[in-house]
């Protein structure tokens, strides 16, 4: 892999983050490196310049560390040649090469394979670096204390939002949740939120006639979907009616520093302590948040 050096000497000084946002920006992991990849100098921006042909071992290693991101834990040769497709001997010098760089690790067997601390740093370094989240980190405070409930900073990546920042919930019942998180756009409020400022045949380009079922509450139809959209762009923020997980209802506003938008910012609360009241009361403070942010980010 040529570009195996590089990638190993700028994660060597990474670190975690350690008092740049407290615990909730910190755990970025392999998932936020490989996950939001797409805002800053991703495909969008390589396909706006010169078609570059790809560099086969450079797509083969992607590859197989978002294959490890998406799956956590310990797998053999034979699983992961049965998933990626590859050629066995050269997936075997491939893994083997990304070990002895610290971007996979093995068992004590050196038989399974799963992904390794480099992309840990390379994850939080990303979000460290990140204007966006760290502009945020007082206004998501500020969401945290008005509403009491969990908030999420998020980026969409294709078909998909990935969690930037999160502030837990100061209740005991609340939705687990962590920095790096991959969940599907169609079925989220911070989805809904950042789709809505597309226009309908871009969503219809961007996402299939038939949407994957979460749970049964997930709107599965795409025209439904674009429907919802609708009701979005007038009101000004998305719903999660327990189409995401259960007992649980979100609130997302898309944040307007980019057109379309990339980034937005969602309250996730019970169903079972969530009372008209309390609706307001987040949706307000979600308003409030998107202002301030618009105001922050306006040169970004």
């Amino acid at each position: 892999m040529t570009t195996a050096e590089p990638m190993a000497g700028a994660a060597a000084d990474a670190d975690a983050d350690a008092g740049q946002g407290g615990p909730a920006d910190a755990g970025a992991g392999a998932d936020a490196g490989a996950n939001a990849g797409e805002g800053r100098g991703g495909p969008a921006d390589a396909a706006a310049g010169q078609a570059v042909a790809p560099v086969k071992s450079a797509v083969r290693t992607v590859l197989l560390l978002e294959h490890f991101a998406a799956r956590p834990g310990l797998h053999s040769l034979a699983d992961i040649q049965s998933d990626l497709g590859l050629p066995k001997s050269s997936l075997y010098m491939l893994l083997r090469t990304l070990v002895s760089l610290g971007w996979v690790e093995t068992d004590a067997s050196g038989t399974r394979y799963g992904i390794g601390v480099r992309a840990l740093l390379v994850g939080s370094s990303y979000i460290d670096g990140d204007e966006v989240v760290a502009a945020a980190r007082p206004t998501l405070d500020r969401l945290s204390d008005t509403t009491t409930e969990t908030i999420h900073l998020a980026r969409l990546d294709g078909t998909s939002v990935v969690y930037l920042a999160t502030r837990q919930s100061q209740h005991y019942l609340r939705p687990f949740t962590r920095v790096g998180r991959r969940l599907p756009v169609h079925s989220t409020a911070l989805g809904k939120a950042l789709l809505a400022t597309h226009t309908d045949d871009e969503v219809r380009r961007l996402l299939p006639e038939r949407l994957e079922a979460v749970t049964q509450h997930t709107v599965t139809d795409r025209e439904a979907l674009i429907e919802e959209l609708a009701l979005v762009r007038e009101q000004g923020y998305a719903v999660d009616r327990e189409e995401n997980t259960l007992g649980l209802r979100c609130f997302g506003v898309a944040l307007p520093y980019r057109t379309p938008a990339r980034d937005a910012v969602s309250c996730s609360v019970p169903v079972a302590r969530l009372t008209p009241g309390h609706a307001q009361t987040i949706k307000a403070a979600l308003f409030e948040a998107r202002d301030r942010l618009a105001v922050v980010t306006r040169r970004m």
